[in-house]
């Protein structure tokens, strides 16, 4: 290391030790009651939302599919990211509506909230529009896919997915993440 670069890294730890120092009997003696607690980041490694954001009003079918996927999320010990990916990808797939078969409007034979396929080795029809199901099917899938903690949300979903339109899963991230942490804790 050169005798600038070691005198540049040893005045920064040197300031970050005088600002310790003096910043630690003042903290000391701070009155508790004026403390203010931190708010916490729900997604603190999570990349911020892509491109322009989408949103559709819920009905009470679609809160309750959004509360279905939460809950497969956390009993498959999973963090909120995932619950974010998962919303979103339902978001786009079938605007979280169960979907039945929709004869010739049904892509393929997809059904469910994600448009997931027999066809493809998800599960039977009954499996697949089962929300609980479908989201377990789709977190495994998910799990799969190295790095996808850290991954644009759209990359990861289409990862599972295989979409036609890979990019479109983006345009849902806000009002899932919004829907999550209106619900995680409830």
């Amino acid at each position: 290391m050169n005798t600038i670069m070691r005198k540049s890294v040893l005045s920064v730890a040197g300031l970050a030790f005088a600002g310790g120092v003096f910043a630690g009997p003042i903290a000391a003696h701070a009155n508790p009651v004026d403390a203010k607690p931190v708010a916490a980041a729900v997604q603190t490694a999570a990349p911020k939302p892509q491109g322009e954001q989408s949103h559709i009003d819920l009905t009470g079918e679609k809160t309750a599919n959004v509360k279905a996927i939460i809950a497969a999320t956390k009993k498959a010990g999973l963090p909120e990211r995932a619950a974010v990916i998962s919303i979103a990808t339902s978001l786009q797939e079938s605007k979280l509506d169960n979907l039945g078969h929709l004869g010739d409007a049904n892509d393929h034979d997809s059904l469910g909230l994600f448009q997931q396929r027999p066809s493809s080795g998800w599960g039977t029809p009954e499996q697949i529009t089962d929300p609980a199901y479908s989201t377990t099917a789709f977190l495994k899938g998910l799990k799969q896919v190295d790095g996808w903690q850290d991954m644009p949300l759209t990359e990861a979903a289409q990862t599972v997915q295989v979409s036609a339109y890979p990019d479109a899963y983006a345009q849902w991230e806000q009002q899932a993440t919004d829907l999550v942490g209106q619900y995680w804790n409830s």
